[in-house]
């Protein structure tokens, strides 16, 4: 009697555990079907901090992320009420800067700002630039016997970052950055602005405006012992946000709506998003237009490699090494033989169009 019950607590445990299994398998695939995009906006048009919406009337609305992406992780709303919150999220960059570019707009009947601690509607952003992946704040260090401040300051925010952005923040700073990396928050790093005419306990709406960089590994020693993310064409990085909503000054989160559908998001980084770094529009790319690069060897510093970086469907390249030499490669190796200060053009050519483009004293050559 004894082994028959043991043998049924068996079968109930194996079954509840295949179909938590199951769950979790259907719940990642879910997940994983879910692939977003950040715009890329033109050189000429990178949006000035100011808290106006009128630098992205460009961005298409198919890319804004609304309340229909999010789900109530409290549960307390199984489905959207938007007459209670509804948000609007953007996400840009710009090619050469390594920084993203956000306009949050929300709705919301009752903004909680009054207070000094982290009780607040919050915009909670968490980046993972490289997508390494994995747990980055103290508690969910992998070695649970590491003292925790140890972790806080070797481990916390290093290869992720969690942004606290206050909506509004009233007199509190814009952000709580949730590591000891405090200088993210600030320029030349993250800048942000706010328009909005509410009253804490009042109904409004709200625009938020700011951009943040992400960091591959962010030292507690500060920017010059750290490590960028670098952001390019067709890069698909770790992105996630929630949105913390109280409705009432003393009382809990009413509502914690999540991108992800993992609530640990804010500290693990397995459960962010991707999020590709799209190419520029073809409608505001030229057809043809030369452009290149170069790279002096640190060994050879008459060596040089040039590279590429041409915009269009190029079938033809001509280097002038402005030295009497020339190359038909795309991306040539040249050797100067004396040392000085050299005109170098690139001329590219599509069949039926020609672009170049000329650098002057760009390439020096020492002894």
């Amino acid at each position: 009697m004894y082994a028959m019950d043991i043998t049924n607590r068996l079968c109930r445990y194996t079954l509840l555990l295949l179909c938590w299994a199951t769950c979790m398998e259907s719940g990642s695939a879910q997940q994983a079907q879910r692939h977003f995009s950040v715009f890329q906006f033109p050189p000429d048009r990178i949006p000035t901090i100011d808290g106006n919406t009128v630098d992205w009337d460009l961005f298409p609305d198919s890319l804004a992320i609304g309340m229909d992406e999010l789900i109530d992780d409290n549960g307390r709303f199984p489905a959207m009420d938007t007459a209670n919150l509804n948000v609007k999220v953007k996400v840009g960059w710009v090619k050469g800067l390594n920084r993203l570019y956000f306009l949050y707009e929300a709705y919301d009947n009752y903004w909680n700002f009054s207070r000094r601690d982290l009780q607040n509607d919050i915009f909670e952003v968490v980046v993972d630039g490289d997508r390494s992946g994995g747990p980055f704040i103290d508690r969910f260090h992998p070695d649970t016997t590491m003292d925790r401040m140890e972790a806080y300051f070797n481990f916390h925010g290093v290869h992720a970052q969690n942004y606290h952005i206050f909506t509004p923040p009233g007199e509190k700073d814009w952000a709580m950055y949730w590591g000891n990396q405090t200088w993210l928050k600030s320029l030349p790093y993250a800048q942000a602005a706010y328009d909005y005419d509410f009253k804490p306990g009042e109904d409004g709406r709200l625009t938020l405006e700011f951009y943040i960089t992400p960091f591959d590994m962010a030292s507690p020693n500060g920017p010059a012992y750290s490590v960028e993310s670098q952001l390019e064409e067709n890069k698909t990085i770790g992105l996630s946000w929630a949105i913390i909503d109280y409705d009432d000054v003393n009382s809990n989160a009413q509502g914690f709506w999540i991108l992800s559908r993992e609530r640990t998001m804010y500290g693990n980084a397995d459960y962010l998003m991707p999020f590709t770094l799209l190419p520029l529009d073809d409608r505001r790319q030229p057809r043809l237009q030369g452009d290149w690069s170069f790279r002096v060897d640190p060994y050879n510093p008459r060596k040089v490699y040039f590279r590429d970086g041409s915009v269009g469907d190029v079938l033809e390249w001509h280097w002038d090494f402005g030295d009497g030499s020339s190359s038909d490669e795309a991306h040539p190796v040249h050797e100067y033989t004396e040392p000085g200060l050299y005109i170098v053009t690139l001329c590219v050519e599509d069949g039926s169009e020609k672009s170049c483009k000329t650098k002057v004293w760009d390439v020096a050559i020492r002894e």
